[in-house]
């Protein structure tokens, strides 16, 4: 047994240094001058010729629109994950309740919505998003749910299935409606896996790129993602440093609220996962 928790700590230690190597090496070279970067001292640590300090990333916040960005990727964000929050949430507990024919139609259109490439629909979504002017920030969330909503609701089921229906009972014979048993019982109960949820939703339409850029106008409106992808100098030149900063200024809100929160992200998919 000893041997067996051995092997699989330095299996998994390894992993863990495979998986964050190509972080390590980011941010390495986010403080290197663009000339280190494009030669064989890319994998290298800096050095007093090569370091270029917080420079690449005062460039990357000035040369970008950062604030523009970081606006729209937070517009984006916010709004789709609470709209995705509110309405599979919503329907994860009519599914679950109802139990009709209906409602389980409903569910495993979701559940069949995971298995569907993106590739097969984006063109016919851009289509679709500009002739329904779902092509800016402040509507995208609209196409956002249709998305997220197959994994929002698998989990959101699983987990209402545990809820015993007599608390519900009890609420509506004090004289809550059902909007009152949603927001004051089923709410606070939904806790862990509202919160995981959220975090798996958020990591993907904050890092999402291909989406934004086939819905939105690119000369308009700029994700972080795309603001970092069309980050080039005159006559089409990369500056490797700026990059590198500005991927780095891209996951590190994910990655603090990451660790922040992932004891939930645990919680949440093994409750929405087994329970029921």
């Amino acid at each position: 047994m000893k041997k067996k928790t051995a092997f699989l700590t330095v299996f998994f230690t390894f992993l863990s240094i495979v998986w964050i190597y190509p972080i390590v090496t980011i941010l390495l070279n986010s403080l290197k001058d663009t000339k280190s970067i494009t030669t064989k001292d890319v994998f290298n640590l800096p050095t007093s010729a090569t370091f270029a300090g917080l420079s690449n990333y005062v460039e990357s916040v000035t040369g970008m629109s950062f604030l523009k960005s970081f606006f729209f990727s937070l517009l984006i964000s916010v709004t789709s994950v609470l709209l995705i929050l509110l309405c599979c949430s919503m329907a994860a507990w009519y599914v679950v309740r109802v139990n009709s024919t209906i409602a389980k139609i409903f569910y495993y259109l979701c559940i069949f919505s995971m298995v569907v490439p993106f590739q097969m629909v984006m063109f016919t979504l851009a289509t679709t998003a500009d002739r329904l002017k779902l092509n800016t920030p402040y509507n995208i969330c609209v196409i956002y749910l249709g998305f997220g909503a197959g994994l929002a609701v698998f989990m959101f089921t699983g987990f209402v299935k545990s809820i015993p229906l007599e608390i519900e009972e009890a609420a509506m014979i004090d004289g809550c409606s059902p909007l009152q048993t949603y927001f004051n019982v089923l709410i606070p109960i939904l806790k862990p896996t509202i919160i995981s949820t959220a975090i798996l939703e958020t990591m993907w339409v904050w890092n999402d790129y291909l989406l934004p850029t086939l819905v939105l106008d690119i000369k308009k409106y700029r994700t972080i993602p795309m603001a970092i992808q069309y980050f080039r100098g005159s006559y089409g030149t990369v500056n490797m440093g700026a990059m590198m900063a500005s991927i780095m200024i891209d996951i590190i809100p994910i990655i603090i609220m990451y660790l922040v929160c992932q004891r939930y992200i645990i919680e949440g998919v093994i409750a929405g996962a087994v329970k029921g």
